[in-house]
């Protein structure tokens, strides 16, 4: 668990610092833009000024350098209206039939300048941003969408490669497990047949032969991680009731393990094997929940159309909110031992191998915990 909150942890950190990158990066365009525009409205007022000097000048020379200044605005479109709105010049402006229009927005957002012409008569300078002003208010918001879609698909290419490695490394560990528990179990095998001659009263024997097929049974399931393993139809009361005989003799008699089920057979296409393993361990799971006390655990066999749903509910110690979005990933564990693998590889029989669905039903603190499994009564691939 603390493993996990670490790794939250910095994820946090990394999702703030990013944050904060962006603000900073927002700030700074934006003082930028700022910046600019007071510079295009310096302009603007000394291009108003210089058409004012035009209407009054009497100097040639000033007259000539007035025009030049005015003709030096490449960039800021431009509308000087009349008093009654009427348009008496423009510039940088290249829909020549809609000029009115555009001066009418420039008055209404307020960019304008007055021009005293004397005895009451005036003219308006109407402006806007300038193209380059435009792009670049809008350009900051475009690279950070840019840079964040890199960065999620940079984000999502490392986690898929991480998660393909960590499978590769789970797929070996489990088959040399495998492997390497073929040989010891051989020999035990060997042992319980030599016993059951010498000793054919003794009733640790069968127990110790039922033992040894359950560590056969292991290896078997471990042997098929990392395979696809062939469905076949299979009754899910049979699955259900090898695991409450299982679980009830190596479980304290302060819990009772009760199955509930409709009273016909309940066909589904699946794997067994691996399937009672996803039971058995939510019940593990359950029983240790309960930390020692008097507890139950009910499973229910339950259809509905044409999904076949198994639920475990347990009256245990619960699972807090803020846990329950994470009880299937890889290496959370609430235990002081464990390696928070096992909710992660009964998730990934049940929705990869058997394409249903498994999930936190209903959880209250202090009360206990209910998880339910979904499946169609047919796998993928078969009619």
């Amino acid at each position: 668990m603390q493993w996990t909150d670490r790794i939250r942890q910095v994820k946090i950190i990394l999702v703030v610092a990013a944050m904060a990158i962006a603000a900073a990066s927002l700030y700074v365009s934006h003082r930028l833009v700022s910046d600019l525009k007071m510079e295009e409205r310096t302009k603007m007022d000394l291009w108003a000024k210089a058409m004012k000097f035009i209407n009054e000048a009497e100097d040639e020379a000033g007259l000539a350098l007035a025009l030049e200044f005015i003709k030096g605005n490449t960039t800021i479109p431009v509308v000087v209206t009349n008093p009654d709105g009427s348009v008496a010049d423009y510039r940088n402006i290249s829909d020549s039939a809609h000029v009115e229009e555009y001066a009418s927005r420039m008055r209404l957002a307020g960019d304008t300048i007055r021009i005293d012409l004397g005895q009451g008569d005036y003219q308006l300078v109407c402006y806007d941003e300038s193209t380059m002003l435009k792009r670049l208010t809008h350009y900051p918001y475009w690279q950070l969408g840019i840079v964040m879609i890199f960065v999620v698909v940079a984000i999502f290419a490392l986690l898929s490669s991480k998660r393909a490695e960590q499978n590769k490394v789970w797929v070996g560990l489990s088959k040399e497990t495998a492997h390497q528990l073929g040989t010891p179990i051989s020999s035990l095998m060997a042992w319980t047949e030599m016993l059951k001659e010498t000793y054919p009263d003794d009733e640790l024997v069968p127990e110790m032969e039922q033992d040894v097929k359950r560590l056969e049974r292991i290896a078997e399931r471990f042997s098929k991680i990392g395979s696809k393993p062939e469905p076949v139809e299979a009754s899910m009361n049979t699955v259900l009731d090898h695991v409450i005989a299982y679980m009830d003799k190596r479980t304290s008699q302060k819990v009772s393990i009760r199955g509930h089920y409709p009273g016909h057979d309940v066909l589904v296409s699946m794997n067994a094997s691996l399937f009672e393993w996803v039971i058995e361990n939510l019940c593990k799971n359950a029983v240790d929940a309960m930390e020692g006390q008097p507890g139950r655990i009910d499973l229910w066999l339950l259809e509905e159309d044409d999904v076949v749903a198994v639920e475990v509910v347990d009256t245990g110690k619960g699972i807090k909110k803020k846990n329950i979005g994470n009880v299937f990933r890889p290496g959370f564990t609430t235990k002081q031992r464990g390696w928070g693998l096992g909710l992660s590889l009964a998730k990934r029989i049940v929705e990869e191998y058997h394409h249903g669905r498994i999930f936190v039903k209903q959880s209250e603190v202090g009360r206990g915990t209910t998880f339910r499994i979904e499946m169609k009564r047919e796998v993928r691939g078969e009619k």
